[in-house]
């Protein structure tokens, strides 16, 4: 198991300068490596077994009838349910009649590249903004996050940056628009994912973890299971062949997809999440929205992270600064020494002439 995940670890290496936020983590951190990980375990038949496993009373070769029916899909028959005919051996399974519909089961050949798929696409807004910041953070960091530097080499250090602030103010706002617009990069995409999601799913999955809710919470006796329902264990396949004179044939087959073990539960992590993902990135634009409209929010922002420096001096600083500029010193904030961000912030006020 430990080997199949060996490679996903590589994703989760966090660096040590800091260019986002906590929020925009939980998209190409999180969730990126969670459904990397679901891929890599939907392919691990030596955990699940075979993916599918099909049963026939025909001559046919059993590996042919398990290739056949994974290639072509199978079917349950929609009202072959107890409620519809009674008893039934399984949900989908039964006789059909004339007037009885089926319902195709085909996503299970593609669940792994479309997770796959998805994990790239939660990883589309860090890959722009990372473009668009060109390491600017790191580079303005001077490796100013740790106490433990040469005085003289601090200083230098100090004054080149301040020197940078001082001559590139009001020169920043595409800097912070470009990370503003990833943020909302990553709200659009986790709800459009969810409506993908909906869409492989033959549209059932935006109700998919309530439906399960209710299921714990219902009658034993007459409830069906959504996952079931959904993710069947149990279907059927037909396999046609001609015979000797001509004639076609056919041979029913009644298929078991051990897959589906893990399809539903992974489906059902899945629904929590992004939903719990939406919400949050959702109030984290709403967070941002109220940053960019109101400089009282920016200056106790600013003041959070420079608690070291006189409240006085930080604050009449972000009333000089632009969106941009109060971004970028937001940014060294979080990943400089508090000590050595106080005196950046000193020599920055005298730098642009700031009275208390």
């Amino acid at each position: 198991m430990f080997d199949i995940f060996g490679s996903v670890k590589s994703l989760i290496k966090i660096s040590p300068v800091s260019i986002d936020n906590n929020v925009f983590r939980l998209h190409y951190k999180v969730t990126s490596v969670m459904l990397v990980i679901f891929s890599l375990l939907v392919t691990s038949h030596q955990y699940i077994g075979d993916p599918i496993d099909c049963y026939t009373t025909s001559k046919i070769p059993d590996n042919v009838m398990d290739t056949y029916c994974w290639i072509h899909s199978t079917f349950s028959v929609e009202q072959a349910t107890p409620q519809l005919r009674g008893h039934t051996p399984y949900v989908g399974i039964g006789t059909r009649g004339k007037d009885d519909t089926i319902q195709q089961h085909a996503y299970y050949q593609w669940v792994c590249f479309v997770l796959f798929f998805q994990a790239l696409l939660f990883s589309v807004p860090r890959f722009l903004w990372k473009s668009w910041e060109g390491g600017k953070c790191k580079m303005l960091v001077m490796e100013l996050d740790c106490p433990l530097v040469a005085d003289e080499a601090r200083c230098d250090r100090k004054k080149l940056l301040v020197e940078y602030l001082r001559y590139h103010m009001h020169n920043h706002t595409f800097y912070a628009l470009a990370f503003y617009l990833c943020e909302v990069l990553n709200f659009v995409n986790v709800i459009s994912q969810i409506f993908f999601i909906n869409y492989f799913l033959d549209f059932e999955f935006t109700t998919y973890g309530t439906e399960v809710l209710n299921f714990a919470q219902s009658n034993p006796e007459n409830r069906t299971d959504p996952m079931a329902r959904i993710f069947p264990k149990v279907t059927k396949c037909t396999f046609e062949t001609f015979g000797f004179s001509g004639t076609v044939q056919r041979h029913d087959a009644l298929c078991v997809l051990p897959l589906n073990i893990v399809n539903e539960k992974v489906y059902v992590i899945l629904w929590f999440w992004l939903v719990l993902l939406a919400v949050i990135s959702g109030l984290a634009l709403i967070y941002r929205l109220l940053v960019i409209i109101s400089p009282q929010l920016r200056i106790l922002l600013l003041r959070s992270r420079a608690r070291l420096a006189p409240a006085a001096q930080v604050t009449a600083i972000s009333q000089r600064l632009w969106l941009g500029d109060w971004f970028v010193l937001y940014q060294l904030g979080k990943n400089m020494d508090p000590l050595i961000f106080q005196d950046v912030l000193v020599d920055l006020s005298r730098a642009i002439d700031v009275h208390v």
